[in-house]
């Protein structure tokens, strides 16, 4: 594949094959074609499941020839079975999985399912025809195992990662450029009698910077604005700000290279375009939806935000716009901000605000998520959990916990339970850490952690944490609370569903009594209680007496919401 056959992809994209390719925004791919070539005859291979990882130091280049090679055959119809792009240590594999199959193939895996039988039932059902899956940024092989597709030789599988022993696949390793090749993309960006006119300090230029795409690029874009500077100084500003690039180790080299030329970006940066991608840097490592960054900084002008944005971090390449309302920073740039945030006075305003947007947004998923919810939810999770994990001191103590019962909500919502109790579990940890054994929300904590054992029908580990639970809040609050009651019908909901009725029933008129005592006759959760009664009532099949309760709590409710209430 020549690069005239890559620009016509571009310009032509064909209809009729299922993909969700990420935009490329390269003016011109260089250097690759016998690579490309490589990576096809490896991933057409008849003899076995075709699986190729193409593995790499970060900046090399890995994502973009992953995605060179899958638009050049979407073009050419290669795979008609579709090209699936995954986003490996993101957002759960698998959700990415279902939500692809729904979208683009129409699939329908039956929603009461857990997310492994989901995953399963969409590979068995996927289109016909040779299927190109590719997994980017895989950083451990047990964290897509269970997820790869059915070993049938029309699946191909495709692997971008660092590492050079992620499993026993056939591996491509990704190397730096030559210098032709490099000089070939600086001219890309730069009139090619400029480089001509320098031509030794251009080949320094890229010796400089250790023939890495990421690096060359920066620099060439740089260039390119900087019509009036020539490639002496250039190297003179590189040398001067960073020494350590006259090393030649092939191991250091291109990081210092690249680190060099964030810093010449980063010096025509004004004040508030560091400031915003200091910001961005405490992100994930994920697409960050932009509405996000404009509650972080919702006392800045939303126009002003989009001119900073637009004309310094996307005009300078440190930001890449990855579709509407979609934006992400290269890992390597990521480091580079973050290294710069905490030289800033504001580091810890920032991290702050960070954290209150996210305990919002944790806020805004429900108990029980609909798909729409989740669908909405999904970009917002790896942000919620890097709030949850790498900046959680800077979470205050009576939003702690928030997070990690928004993560558990989202992940428990879909079934699929192994990360939902993660979350759970690492939630109680954190509370009593942070807040001590004695706190209410340990308890919170505790009875998530407890209605998601139950949810899974593990009724022996459930139960002594309600009962833990139940016991913490009548030490915190007394007898006569009412959260008290409301965790003795989180227990009396366990021994309902245990079959347990005549102590289940105890239990929800011993909360009913006690919330009516204190709230009164007219509140949701006195609705809320009697529903749970009647309920009971009907798992025993005792219809009538079930019946004018279910009555009488949607009166109430009714009476209290109004007609178009969720409730």
């Amino acid at each position: 594949m020549d690069s005239s056959d890559r620009e016509r992809t571009k310009l032509n994209p064909p209809t009729g094959i299922p993909h969700n390719l990420p935009y490329s925004g390269v003016i011109k791919f260089v250097g690759r074609s016998e690579t490309l070539s490589t990576l096809h005859q490896k991933l057409q291979e008849r003899e076995r499941v075709a699986i190729c990882a193409i593995a790499g130091m970060g900046g090399i280049g890995k994502t973009e020839l992953a995605l060179q090679y899958s638009l050049y055959h979407q073009q050419q119809s290669t795979y008609p079975g579709g090209i699936c792009w995954l986003q490996a240590g993101k957002i759960d594999l698998g959700t990415q999985i279902v939500n692809f199959a729904r979208i683009k193939l129409d699939l329908q895996p039956p929603d009461d399912w857990d997310l492994e039988k989901q995953v399963s039932y969409c590979w068995r059902h996927w289109r016909e025809g040779e299927v190109l899956v590719i997994l980017d940024d895989v950083g451990d092989y047990q964290a897509i195992e269970s997820y790869l597709p059915p070993a049938e030789l029309r699946f191909k599988v495709l692997v971008t990662t660092r590492r050079q022993s992620l499993g026993e696949f056939e591996q491509l390793n990704l190397e730096v450029l030559s210098e032709e090749e490099s000089l070939e993309l600086l001219v890309s960006f730069v009139k090619e009698k400029r480089i001509e006119r320098e031509i030794n300090e251009a080949q320094q230029l890229c010796r400089d910077l250790g023939y890495l795409p990421l690096g060359l690029e920066l620099v060439g874009r740089y260039l390119k604005r900087k019509q009036d500077l020539s490639l002496a100084q250039m190297r003179q500003r590189l040398g001067l700000e960073h020494r350590s690039l006259q090393k030649r180790s092939p191991d250091m080299t291109a990081k210092r290279g690249v680190a060099a030329a964030f810093e010449l970006s980063w010096q025509e940066l004004d004040e508030s375009a560091q400031e915003l991608g200091c910001l961005l840097s405490i992100f994930a490592l994920a697409p960050i939806p932009w509405g996000l960054v404009e509650q972080c900084l919702s006392e800045v002008d939303e126009e002003d935000l989009e001119d900073v944005r637009d004309e310094a971090l996307l005009d300078l390449s440190l930001l890449e716009r990855l579709g509407e309302g979609s934006y992400q920073l290269h890992q390597l740039i990521r480091e580079f901000f973050s290294g710069k945030l905490e030289q800033l006075v504001e580091a810890n305003q920032l991290k702050g605000r960070f954290c209150q947007v996210m305990v919002v947004e944790a806020q805004n998923i429900p108990d029980e998520p609909t798909q729409r919810d989740i669908a909405e939810a999904t970009p917002i999770i790896p942000h919620l959990a890097e709030a949850a994990t790498v900046h959680k001191n800077w979470l205050e103590d009576e939003d702690l916990i928030k997070p990690f019962v928004g993560l558990g909500r989202f992940y428990e919502g879909q079934g699929a339970y192994l990360p939902a109790v993660e979350w759970r579990e690492e939630c109680c940890l954190e509370a009593r850490t942070r807040l001590g054994n004695e706190h209410p929300d340990v308890a919170t904590s505790i009875n998530y952690l407890a209605y998601l054992y139950k949810l899974q029908g593990r009724y022996d580990e459930a139960e002594p944490l309600y009962l833990q639970a139940l016991a913490l809040l009548k030490k915190l609050f007394g007898h006569k609370h009412p959260n008290v009651a409301i965790s003795i019908s989180y227990l009396a909901g366990l021994y309902c569903s245990q079959g347990r009725y005549d102590e289940a029933e105890l239990l929800y008129l011993q909360a009913l009594a006690l919330l009516r005592k204190l709230l009164g006759n007219e509140h949701p959760d006195i609705a809320t209680s009697i529903h749970n009664l009647a309920y009971l009532y009907n798992s025993q099949g005792r219809y009538e007496e079930a019946e004018p309760l279910h009555l009488q709590a949607l009166e109430l409710r009714k009476k209290l919401l109004g007609n178009e209430h969720p409730d």
